[in-house]
């Protein structure tokens, strides 16, 4: 990883938009930080457009996407469930928020079904493991904290993986949940459908105009397919447990390290334009 400052000017002014992680990227403490919520409201003044794209359940979403002072973030839409399921913006000034899917509503209410028994298994198999708190706001996937409110050994993450993958779901491990899902799901797989639903194009096809900003191990994704990808200086803590890192690394943490790759991102719009 290169500090940030190495981050070329001339490649920051052709961008046009930026995908994020929330949890320990946008967030501090579990809550935006004024200096993290002005970047995203600047960035989208720049033009840019801005999605959030996280591990967190669909539910736990909807207030931030909400119309309302003070309540609402100033972002394009917002990608849950590592990628699964998404919020939009309405089509106009005041319209409802729309909700969209990979998965059609049967194989969900499916795998939902399993997902029940697969929590009720997890929990004869690794005592003391919970499902994550804002798991009844989740519809694609299951999740287990291990270092929100709980605290897990690395050894006990690693044995709560095993039995979801024993089942066929698909894992990862965020900076605080442990994820399982039934679907080829990731962020990096989430990020290029919504680019497809909601602009018709093919992200992968302009890599070199988007940035992505993220702190741990269910970003290794994006780390690996995007050009520009950035770190919050957070996630020295889970360098050894990532085979791919961001290119790039704030010197803050956190939502000041968001901030910190917003102020630098427009500094390149500011100095080529778009």
């Amino acid at each position: 990883m290169l500090p940030l400052n190495l981050w070329p000017l001339a490649a920051r002014s052709d961008l046009v938009g930026v995908f994020t992680d929330i949890d320990d990227t946008l967030t501090t403490e579990g809550a935006i930080t004024p200096d993290a919520l002005q970047a995203l409201a600047d960035l989208k003044a720049a033009g840019l457009v801005v999605i959030p794209i996280t591990g967190r359940p669909i539910g736990w979403c909807e207030p931030f996407m909400a119309a309302g002072p003070g309540v609402a973030w100033p972002v394009d839409a917002m990608v849950a469930e590592n990628g699964a399921v998404a919020f939009v913006q309405g089509p106009g000034p005041g319209q409802p928020l729309a909700k969209r899917y990979q998965q059609d509503a049967a194989t969900r209410s499916a795998n939902q079904a399993r997902m029940r028994d697969i929590a009720a298994l997890v929990a004869a198999e690794v005592p003391g493991v919970a499902l994550s708190s804002d798991s009844a706001g989740r519809e694609t996937d299951i999740a287990f904290d291990y270092a929100e409110f709980a605290r897990h050994t690395p050894d006990t993450v690693q044995r709560v993986l095993a039995v979801l993958q024993r089942v066929g779901m698909q894992t990862t491990v965020s900076s605080i949940h442990i994820h399982g899902c039934f679907g080829d799901f990731n962020k990096w797989q989430g990020a290029c459908w919504i680019v497809r639903e909601l602009f018709g194009r093919d992200l992968a096809q302009e890599l070199d105009r988007w940035v992505f900003v993220g702190d741990s191990g269910n970003d290794q994704a994006m780390f690996e397919h995007f050009s520009h990808s950035m770190g919050v200086a957070n996630i020295a803590r889970f360098v050894p447990q990532l085979q791919h890192l961001p290119r790039y690394v704030a010197q803050g943490e956190r939502g000041a390290g968001f901030a910190e790759v917003a102020r630098a991102i427009l500094a390149g719009q500011d100095c080529g334009g778009r």
